[in-house]
């Protein structure tokens, strides 16, 4: 048997994943002196800003949910025959000797099984209630305590032993080969049995095995040792092998599968990475670099070096295991737009709770806007997906200024002019835009149309819970294909609602299934998740996008009347404030180079001599590039249209502007 003691501290709970087999036993532990619903106490006496229910809620959507396996098991235990379901958790209690009297600890664990049922009823079939209760205290070698421990040690190995022998994968016969090749891989070889044979095998392991190998290595292995007949028989070998906690095992879909022989090695350094220890002393640079990971969330490639600098590893092996991490969404690399061999990692998890959010005062909020699953269908969304969640935000909107803080985190979609807000609310992830007050009212209605245009047409909340019932199929294979909804809080009781239960013809009228009443809703219209409104503006967006594209056409491809006609057409639908011109200048301005404002100015048909007394000015590039454009805006009048400068850029090779133009209008 292999007994792995994984830490219980929430930080820890996103490394478990590679780790985790739906044929393997777990024991979960609770402090049988608290009650389910008290913070969480550490051992260093501090006050977690979480539950103890919802520790043990992270703890069991780890376990059960990782596992796709829909297997069920037949157990003999307590004299009967019980079906349980696959992965088996074990409920132990600790902190007996805190307790009053025995019945004071049954009738805690009691009250602890139906709190605990009652908020996760889908666990049910994977948890069995051992009633056991160790005594903790080290001061206390008492002989009736000794003997107490003795009999709860005894009666857990029982249990255990029940449930193994019952195991489906532990009652097939495995070829004596695969014992010889978790030798060779990662089993420790006692060299008193057989000196000559353990100086074999450990001269093979110092040649051939690493701590982390490719399928091909592996497999060239085997082969030459004759250890396995055929691809199908290495890979159920090394699942085997894997499901042992011999090796780590991990199937990639269009890369090398990789396989870690060193567990152990694997564990300590996913914890060295992610763990902050005390500030460290001594460089000052590396204190800042402390300062940085513990505020915001990212570290640097300079700081994984410090950390990993007593395991001594290679460049090869640190980006195998950045990978590694990588794949599992422990952390995210972020690349610096400026400096392309300098790169950064988002962690969330090293987060602390004492770090204060923004401050909102100078902003708009919408209301916030509810994303999850129905409680039957999924209780409880665990922390390791909320931030896999924020990851992949990252990665879709290239944010690399996100502010991050603890189970919350503020992304700026700058071609938008707003803010989105993630959060972790319970069992649900919270969603709300925001966006700067201005006090100019015409900037202000500029910034308003791009922020309802955003919300309309892009829906950043709609790619936010795609993003996430991706993640929970992927992550929670034992629910996937549930159903991600929108919902929105009840003003009456506070409970949540469902959007399907909209009244319908009424645009955000709501009826709560917990307090039967009907209430307004805010959110419905902050997010414009009324159908007839979205489909009307969406279908405004697409009429206007498709006429832009025919006025980008060959100009032989229309004549001039019909180019007139698609000119005004646009101008009647789009029109666009002298702020919102602006915008688009300003970015010509800057990234127009060298000496191509004259020739911009001749494309745009303004008079040679005008352009030509710009350009001849005294007047930084910028300022003559931008006082061109507004030459012609001030000529065209009601008749500009930024696609025509748009398509000059383009006859002017000037591609990557004119893109950023058009994205801007996207």
């Amino acid at each position: 048997a292999k007994i792995w003691d994984f830490g219980g501290q929430s930080i820890y709970h996103v490394t478990h994943q590679p780790f985790l087999s739906g044929n393997s036993m777990y024991i979960l532990v609770f402090n049988i002196e608290h009650n389910i619903h008290d913070r969480v106490l550490t051992r260093d006496g501090q006050l977690l800003n979480m539950t103890y229910l919802q520790s043990m809620q992270e703890w069991l959507t780890s376990i059960i949910s990782g596992n796709a396996n829909q297997d069920k098991m037949t157990a003999t235990i307590d004299n009967g025959k019980v079906e349980y379901s696959l992965p088996i958790v074990i409920l132990v209690a600790s902190h007996g000797d805190c307790i009053t009297s025995e019945q004071d600890g049954t009738d805690r664990f009691l009250k602890f099984e139906r709190e605990l049922k009652a908020a996760m009823p889908r666990y049910k079939s994977n948890i069995y209630s051992s009633r056991i209760i160790f005594n903790c205290n080290p001061d206390d070698n008492s002989i009736a305590t000794l003997a107490a421990r003795d009999r709860c040690s005894k009666c857990l190995h029982e249990i255990m032993k029940s449930f193994v022998q019952s195991l489906p994968f532990m009652c097939h016969d495995i070829p004596i080969r695969w014992h010889i090749m978790a030798t060779l891989l990662h089993t420790p070889l006692d060299s008193s049995n057989d000196e000559a044979v353990s100086s074999f095998i450990n001269r093979i392991k110092d040649t051939r095995v690493h701590k982390i190998m490719t399928i091909d290595e592996v497999q060239s292995l085997a082969t030459d040792f004759g250890l396995c007949q055929g691809n199908d028989e290495l890979i159920a070998m090394l699942s085997y092998l894997h499901d042992l906690g011999e090796v780590i095992f991990y199937r990639q879909a269009n890369e090398c599968d990789i396989i870690v022989t060193d567990v152990d090695w694997l564990l300590r350094i996913f914890r060295a990475i992610i763990k902050l220890h005390d500030c460290p002393t001594g460089s000052l640079e590396i204190q800042d670099l402390y300062d940085e990971a513990s505020q915001t969330g990212k570290i640097s490639t300079k700081y994984i070096d410090y950390v990993l600098g007593i395991y001594h590893l290679n460049n090869e092996t640190k980006r195998s295991i950045i990978n590694l991490m990588e794949t599992y969404d422990i952390l995210c690399t972020i690349k610096n737009d400026s400096d392309q061999d300098e790169c950064h990692f988002f962690i969330p998890y090293l987060l602390r709770p004492e770090v204060e959010p923004f401050g909102m005062s100078q902003y708009y909020e919408s209301d916030t806007l509810y994303i999850g699953y129905e409680y039957s269908a999924i209780p409880y969304i665990p922390d390791g997906i909320y931030y896999c969640l924020l990851s992949s935000c990252l990665k879709q909107w290239n944010n690399t200024d996100v502010e991050l803080y603890y189970r919350c985190a503020k992304y700026y979609l700058q071609k938008d002019d707003h803010y989105i807000i993630i959060k972790k609310d319970k069992s649900h992830i919270a969603v709300q835009y925001c966006y700067e007050h201005n006090d100019q009212p015409e900037i202000e209605q500029v910034i308003i149309n791009n922020v309802e245009n955003s919300i309309i047409v892009k829906q950043p909340h709609e790619v936010i819970k795609k993003k996430l019932s991706s993640i929970v199929d992927v992550r929670m294979p034992k629910f996937k294909g549930a159903v991600c909804q929108y919902y929105v809080k009840c003003c009456q009781c506070g409970e949540l609602v469902s959007q399907r239960n909209k009244v319908q013809s009424h645009e955000n009228l709501m009826r709560c299934l917990s307090c039967r009443k009907l209430f307004k809703s805010q959110t419905i219209i902050d997010w414009k998740l009324c159908k007839e409104e979205n489909c009307k503006r969406k279908k405004n967006y697409k009429r206007k996008k498709q006429l832009a594209k025919r006025l980008k056409q060959n100009d032989n491809c229309v004549d001039g009347n019909e180019n007139n006609q698609i000119q005004s057409t646009i101008n009647k639908s789009n029109k666009e404030s002298l702020l919102e011109y602006q915008k688009h200048f300003d970015i010509i301005a800057t990234e127009l180079k060298g000496n191509s404002a004259f020739s911009l100015g001749i494309k745009l048909h303004l008079p040679d001599n005008e352009v030509d007394d710009i350009c001849k000015g005294d007047l930084s590039r910028y300022r003559k590039t931008y006082k061109i454009l507004r030459l012609w805006l001030n000529r065209t009048g009601k008749q500009a249209d930024i696609n025509q400068v748009i398509t000059i850029l383009k006859h002017m090779n000037e591609n990557l502007i004119a893109n950023k133009i058009e994205e801007m209008l996207d």
